[in-house]
Protein backbone atom coordinates (compact mmCIF):
# COMPACT_ATOMS: atom_id res chain seq x y z
CA UNK A 1 0.00 0.00 0.00
CA UNK A 2 1.43 3.37 -1.04
CA UNK A 3 1.99 6.10 1.50
CA UNK A 4 -0.34 9.07 1.30
CA UNK A 5 1.08 12.40 0.29
CA UNK A 6 0.71 15.36 2.63
CA UNK A 7 -2.07 16.69 0.38
CA UNK A 8 -3.92 13.37 0.54
CA UNK A 9 -3.54 13.40 4.34
CA UNK A 10 -4.88 16.98 4.43
CA UNK A 11 -7.91 15.77 2.47
CA UNK A 12 -8.46 12.90 4.88
CA UNK A 13 -8.19 15.32 7.81
CA UNK A 14 -10.80 17.64 6.25
CA UNK A 15 -13.18 14.71 5.67
CA UNK A 16 -12.73 13.39 9.21
CA UNK A 17 -12.95 16.87 10.71
CA UNK A 18 -16.20 17.54 8.86
CA UNK A 19 -17.76 14.50 10.51
CA UNK A 20 -16.38 15.31 13.95
CA UNK A 21 -17.21 19.04 13.86
CA UNK A 22 -20.68 18.25 12.49
CA UNK A 23 -21.43 16.06 15.48
CA UNK A 24 -19.44 17.74 18.25
CA UNK A 25 -19.16 21.36 17.14
CA UNK A 26 -15.98 23.39 17.10
CA UNK A 27 -15.70 23.74 20.85
CA UNK A 28 -16.67 20.12 21.57
CA UNK A 29 -14.28 18.48 19.11
CA UNK A 30 -10.67 17.88 20.01
CA UNK A 31 -7.81 17.70 17.58
CA UNK A 32 -6.91 14.42 19.29
CA UNK A 33 -10.25 12.96 18.13
CA UNK A 34 -9.63 14.14 14.56
CA UNK A 35 -6.07 12.77 14.56
CA UNK A 36 -7.26 9.37 15.85
CA UNK A 37 -10.01 9.21 13.21
CA UNK A 38 -7.43 9.86 10.46
CA UNK A 39 -4.85 7.55 12.02
CA UNK A 40 -2.13 10.14 12.58
CA UNK A 41 -0.48 11.63 15.63
CA UNK A 42 -1.40 15.10 16.85
CA UNK A 43 2.10 16.40 16.07
CA UNK A 44 1.68 15.20 12.48
CA UNK A 45 -1.78 16.78 12.34
CA UNK A 46 -0.19 20.09 13.32
CA UNK A 47 2.36 19.74 10.54
CA UNK A 48 -0.58 19.63 8.12
CA UNK A 49 -2.56 22.43 9.80
CA UNK A 50 -1.22 25.03 12.24
CA UNK A 51 -4.09 24.50 14.69
CA UNK A 52 -7.68 23.58 15.31
CA UNK A 53 -9.00 26.83 13.87
CA UNK A 54 -7.16 26.18 10.60
CA UNK A 55 -8.71 22.71 10.41
CA UNK A 56 -12.16 24.17 11.06
CA UNK A 57 -11.66 26.89 8.45
CA UNK A 58 -10.53 24.34 5.85
CA UNK A 59 -13.62 22.30 6.66
CA UNK A 60 -15.87 25.37 6.38
CA UNK A 61 -14.36 26.19 2.98
CA UNK A 62 -14.87 22.63 1.78
CA UNK A 63 -18.49 22.57 2.94
CA UNK A 64 -19.32 25.85 1.19
CA UNK A 65 -17.30 24.94 -1.92
CA UNK A 66 -19.20 21.67 -2.30
CA UNK A 67 -22.57 23.43 -2.14
CA UNK A 68 -21.45 26.18 -4.51
CA UNK A 69 -20.03 23.68 -7.01
CA UNK A 70 -23.26 21.67 -6.89
CA UNK A 71 -25.41 24.77 -7.49
CA UNK A 72 -23.17 25.86 -10.37
CA UNK A 73 -23.38 22.45 -12.01
CA UNK A 74 -27.15 21.99 -11.74
CA UNK A 75 -28.09 25.55 -12.70
CA UNK A 76 -25.73 25.78 -15.68
CA UNK A 77 -27.77 27.12 -18.61
CA UNK A 78 -30.95 27.44 -16.53
CA UNK A 79 -32.74 30.55 -15.33
CA UNK A 80 -35.57 31.53 -13.03
CA UNK A 81 -37.88 28.79 -11.77
CA UNK A 82 -35.96 26.04 -13.58
CA UNK A 83 -32.70 27.08 -11.90
CA UNK A 84 -34.43 27.40 -8.53
CA UNK A 85 -35.96 23.93 -8.79
CA UNK A 86 -32.67 22.38 -9.91
CA UNK A 87 -30.74 23.99 -7.03
CA UNK A 88 -33.45 23.14 -4.46
CA UNK A 89 -33.53 19.51 -5.58
CA UNK A 90 -29.74 19.29 -5.58
CA UNK A 91 -29.56 20.76 -2.07
CA UNK A 92 -32.17 18.31 -0.79
CA UNK A 93 -30.07 15.48 -2.26
CA UNK A 94 -26.88 16.84 -0.69
CA UNK A 95 -28.26 16.96 2.83
CA UNK A 96 -30.19 13.70 2.38
CA UNK A 97 -27.17 11.78 1.15
CA UNK A 98 -24.79 13.29 3.70
CA UNK A 99 -26.54 14.44 6.90
CA UNK A 100 -23.18 15.52 8.34
CA UNK A 101 -23.05 18.23 5.66
CA UNK A 102 -26.20 19.76 7.11
CA UNK A 103 -24.94 19.45 10.67
CA UNK A 104 -21.62 21.01 9.65
CA UNK A 105 -23.48 24.02 8.26
CA UNK A 106 -25.44 24.40 11.46
CA UNK A 107 -22.24 24.11 13.51
CA UNK A 108 -20.59 26.79 11.34
CA UNK A 109 -23.27 29.30 12.25
CA UNK A 110 -23.28 28.43 15.96
CA UNK A 111 -19.48 28.59 16.08
CA UNK A 112 -19.44 32.00 14.43
CA UNK A 113 -21.89 33.36 16.99
CA UNK A 114 -19.87 31.98 19.90
CA UNK A 115 -16.54 33.13 18.46
CA UNK A 116 -17.86 36.64 17.75
CA UNK A 117 -19.10 36.88 21.34
CA UNK A 118 -15.59 36.01 22.47
CA UNK A 119 -14.09 38.68 20.21
CA UNK A 120 -12.76 36.29 17.53
CA UNK A 121 -13.94 37.55 14.15
CA UNK A 122 -11.80 35.37 11.87
CA UNK A 123 -14.30 32.50 11.74
CA UNK A 124 -17.19 34.87 11.11
CA UNK A 125 -15.36 36.58 8.27
CA UNK A 126 -14.69 33.22 6.60
CA UNK A 127 -18.25 31.95 6.99
CA UNK A 128 -19.75 35.25 5.81
CA UNK A 129 -17.45 35.27 2.78
CA UNK A 130 -18.58 31.73 1.93
CA UNK A 131 -22.21 32.72 2.40
CA UNK A 132 -21.76 35.66 0.02
CA UNK A 133 -20.15 33.39 -2.59
CA UNK A 134 -23.15 31.09 -2.24
CA UNK A 135 -25.52 34.07 -2.50
CA UNK A 136 -23.85 35.21 -5.70
CA UNK A 137 -24.02 31.74 -7.26
CA UNK A 138 -27.76 31.57 -6.52
CA UNK A 139 -28.48 35.21 -7.40
CA UNK A 140 -27.61 35.21 -11.10
CA UNK A 141 -29.59 32.11 -12.18
CA UNK A 142 -32.58 33.54 -10.33
CA UNK A 143 -32.47 36.58 -12.60
CA UNK A 144 -30.42 38.75 -10.22
CA UNK A 145 -33.66 39.31 -8.35
CA UNK A 146 -32.90 40.13 -4.72
CA UNK A 147 -36.32 39.00 -3.52
CA UNK A 148 -36.05 35.62 -5.29
CA UNK A 149 -32.55 35.09 -3.96
CA UNK A 150 -33.59 36.03 -0.44
CA UNK A 151 -36.58 33.70 -0.58
CA UNK A 152 -34.47 30.82 -1.89
CA UNK A 153 -31.81 31.28 0.80
CA UNK A 154 -34.43 31.75 3.53
CA UNK A 155 -36.19 28.55 2.50
CA UNK A 156 -32.87 26.74 2.56
CA UNK A 157 -32.23 27.89 6.12
CA UNK A 158 -35.77 26.88 7.09
CA UNK A 159 -35.17 23.43 5.59
CA UNK A 160 -31.92 23.19 7.60
CA UNK A 161 -33.75 24.07 10.80
CA UNK A 162 -36.70 21.73 10.20
CA UNK A 163 -34.42 18.81 9.38
CA UNK A 164 -32.17 19.52 12.36
CA UNK A 165 -35.21 19.59 14.66
CA UNK A 166 -36.41 16.28 13.25
CA UNK A 167 -39.76 17.26 11.73
CA UNK A 168 -40.98 14.24 9.72
CA UNK A 169 -41.67 14.84 6.01
CA UNK A 170 -45.42 14.43 6.40
CA UNK A 171 -45.61 17.16 9.07
CA UNK A 172 -47.62 20.24 8.09
CA UNK A 173 -44.58 22.54 8.47
CA UNK A 174 -43.28 21.19 5.14
CA UNK A 175 -46.45 22.03 3.20
CA UNK A 176 -45.30 25.38 1.79
CA UNK A 177 -41.81 24.29 0.76
CA UNK A 178 -40.44 22.74 -2.41
CA UNK A 179 -41.52 19.11 -2.89
CA UNK A 180 -37.87 18.05 -2.74
CA UNK A 181 -37.59 19.66 0.68
CA UNK A 182 -39.81 16.92 2.05
CA UNK A 183 -37.14 14.42 1.02
CA UNK A 184 -34.71 16.32 3.24
CA UNK A 185 -37.25 15.88 6.04
CA UNK A 186 -36.72 12.12 5.81
CA UNK A 187 -33.21 12.45 7.27
CA UNK A 188 -32.43 10.85 10.57
CA UNK A 189 -29.84 12.97 12.32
Amino acid sequence: MARMSAEERRESVIRAAAQEFARGGYYGTSTETIAKKVGVSQPYLFRLFPGKKAIFLATVHRCMDDIIRTFEEVSDGLEGAEAMTAMANAYARLVTEDPDRLLMQMQMYVTVAAAEQAGDHELGEAVRAGWMRLWDIVHLPLGADVTETTNFMARGMLINSLVAMGFPPEHRVWAGLYPSAQDAGRLEI
